[in-house]
């Protein structure tokens, strides 16, 4: 009777501590799951109508096409052979599990960022997403960056691996939103230039980059991408959401706003946007050069301007700019008066959507305008560039190039 009671005692306890492993397993595979979403890996290793995490996304770059690789456990063409060492050597090394360098295309110098409790979640996260069996072919780069041997001299001349480490005279928010900003968000890996090797340009008044033919503005000038006007809680809700009062993330913010930021919890919003807001102000000056236009010239784009947003735009956007319901303002609108017009003439150009998150359900959709010329796409610029207190320069058909 004595080792009856003690057998069932002793299973008892083990079911116990079983059940608390699985339980504790399975919250770090759902802080993984939250990890991984912030740092958007489902968008760059998901091609369309492909399975999750199974790569394959081709990524155009100034050195030719980039894929993205598997990285669901599949043994055969994925990481289902990688240890959690390796997984991490990765991510904070720029380092594959054959020891290898890895092109910064992967933003592993963000990401050598994040502590390694938080890349050991996404590991177990990867390992609970279903193995895909998919094979890709290899990047197509021009010479010399084919050579992956010469990433060596790339990562000692360009990289430093390390953990971001908690300034004490900061708060909380400040430190979480760093961590976040310059670690698994990758922010500066789209919203800073890139020199001519591809190192990330550091300097203050760094301008943006260009991302898919759209312009990424820098953070740090509150005329352009910068947060610093808005109150934390205004800044958190529209990284969340996508969208404020006439005005909304659109090109391939949406994406990321719909693939991640939308997913954040309300601490880790408030941390970002605590870190944004306090980001030093810098007046950043374009890299694009606006032909200059006679005074002439200006005043016949302003009227033929004119002319096409009474026809095609003031039924939305109302006849003073003042935006309605659902179409944002167009008068003190910084995507329109910013240097690089290139964003809002996509928009006339391309239509698009916001994303649609729980804040902004129902986006609003903006029609492409494929039919007008070069001529006509700079009036309609010039025209809301220049009117309702708008006082940015005129473009010209030449500015709207790509």
């Amino acid at each position: 009777m004595f080792r009856n009671r003690i057998f069932v005692l002793a299973s008892l306890t083990l079911a116990l501590v079983t059940g608390a492993a699985s339980a504790a397993d399975q919250a770090t595979v759902e802080r993984g799951e939250y990890l991984a979403r912030l740092g958007n890996c489902a968008g760059c290793h998901t091609a369309p109508g492909g399975a999750d995490y199974a790569g394959g996304l081709a990524l155009a770059s100034d050195y030719g096409t980039f894929v993205t690789p598997n990285i669901t456990a599949d043994p055969k063409t994925g990481i289902g052979d990688w240890s959690a060492d390796d997984f991490y050597a990765a991510m904070h090394d720029g380092e594959r599990a054959d020891g290898s360098p890895m092109y910064p295309a992967c933003p592993y110098p963000n990401y050598t960022h994040v502590p390694r409790d938080d890349i050991d979640a996404i590991y177990a996260y990867l390992r609970s997403v279903p193995a895909v069996e998919k094979r890709h072919g290899d990047h197509e780069l021009g010479f010399p960056y084919r050579y992956r041997s010469l990433l060596n001299v790339w990562q000692m001349l360009y990289f430093d691996a390390g953990e971001i480490e908690n300034d004490p005279d900061e708060s909380r928010d400040w430190n979480r939103g760093r961590e976040l900003v310059q670690g698994l968000g990758h922010c500066d890996a789209c919203h800073r230039a890139r020199a001519r090797l591809g190192s990330t340009d550091d300097a203050n008044d760094a301008p943006g980059a260009m991302i898919h033919g759209w312009y990424a503005p820098p953070l740090s000038d509150p005329d352009q991408a910068g947060l610093q006007h808005l109150d934390v809680a205004e800044a958190a809700a529209f990284l969340q959401s996508g969208k404020r009062e006439h005005a909304a993330m659109m090109g391939p913010m949406a994406d990321v706003v719909f693939e991640s930021l939308q997913y954040m919890d309300d601490d880790d919003a408030r941390a970002m946007a605590t870190y944004l807001k306090a980001i030093q102000t810098v007046s950043v000056e374009s890299p694009l050069r606006l032909i200059r236009m006679t005074d002439n010239g200006r005043r016949q784009a302003m009227t033929r301007g004119k002319e096409i947003y009474g026809d095609r735009c003031a039924g939305c956007h109302g006849d003073n700019g003042e935006g309605r319901e659902g179409a944002p303002a167009l008068a003190d609108n910084r995507v329109v008066t910013m240097d690089n017009p290139i964003n809002a003439a996509n928009m006339i150009r391309q239509g698009g959507f916001a994303a649609a998150t729980q804040g902004n359900p129902r986006p609003h959709g903006m029609p492409p305008f494929y039919d007008l010329d070069g001529r006509d796409l700079a009036a309609i610029m010039t025209y809301i560039r220049g009117s309702w207190g708008n006082d940015a320069a005129p473009v010209t058909a030449t500015n709207l190039q790509r």
